[in-house]
């Protein structure tokens, strides 16, 4: 028994270890501002087979690409994960091309944001807006028409002191596709609370990136909003 014990501890050790090595050598490039810094990841995408057509293509920063059972929670739609990073909204303004191509896709939901708004260096609620339009444009000139999801910045316990400021800032965006043809804003914050404050259960040991647990909300929110609106 004590073996065993010892092979699961080790286990659960290496994995955490990987989870750190993971983010360490991933903080350079969260931090950079540079676009090219994804370069390699980018071009993994572009050389990928393009995906099935009348697909749900999701796109966005690493709670995108962490989101492993996405395929099952979004069955029978296939899905298309364009998840990179660590990204900034910057870096998909920069790669939208390859981003967002794909063969008439029935939604696109995107998931950037959080990693521009953090303690001691986030962006202004104005870039934040200008930058959000930008993107709409890249997407709007492969797809004019597909309807557009936006998932609102998240809370979490790592960042929650910048709340207030990622608050005002989905508001704004919400407020601004409110006007645009197509393009929505799911806001999940809400139900990763618990007292008012995030729920340490919907997130892993990191503090920022989402749980099983998490992810299962979100599956619950987005899955639910985007299938009732188009009739799946």
């Amino acid at each position: 028994m004590k073996r065993v014990l010892m092979i699961v501890g080790l286990g659960v050790l290496a994995y955490v270890a990987a989870q750190i090595y993971s983010l360490s050598s991933n903080l350079d490039r969260v931090r950079s501002e540079d676009p090219l810094v994804w370069s390699e990841e980018i071009a993994a995408f572009a050389n990928a087979a393009p995906g099935p057509s009348n697909a749900l293509l999701f796109v966005g920063s690493s709670s995108i690409r962490r989101w492993v059972d996405l395929a099952e929670h979004m069955a029978p739609i296939p899905v298309i994960n364009r998840g990179f990073g660590g990204s900034k909204i910057g870096d998909v303004i920069y790669h939208s091309e390859v981003l967002f191509q794909a063969e008439s896709p029935l939604a696109i939901v995107i998931f950037v944001g959080t990693n521009d708004i953090t303690p001691g260096s986030s962006k202004s609620l104005g870039v934040m807006v200008e930058a959000f339009e930008q993107m709409m444009d890249g997407v709007r000139r492969q797809h004019p028409e597909t309807p557009v999801y936006y998932i609102a910045i998240t809370p979490s316990p790592l960042r929650w002191e910048v709340w207030d400021e990622a608050q005002a800032i989905n508001d704004a965006i919400s407020d601004l596709a409110k006007g645009m043809a197509n393009t929505y804003v799911i806001d999940t914050g809400d139900q990763l609370m618990s007292a008012g404050v995030p729920d340490d259960n919907n997130y892993v040991f990191d503090r920022l990136h989402l749980s099983e647990q998490g992810y299962a909300i979100w599956a619950k929110i987005i899955r639910s909003r985007i299938f009732s609106d188009l009739n799946l």
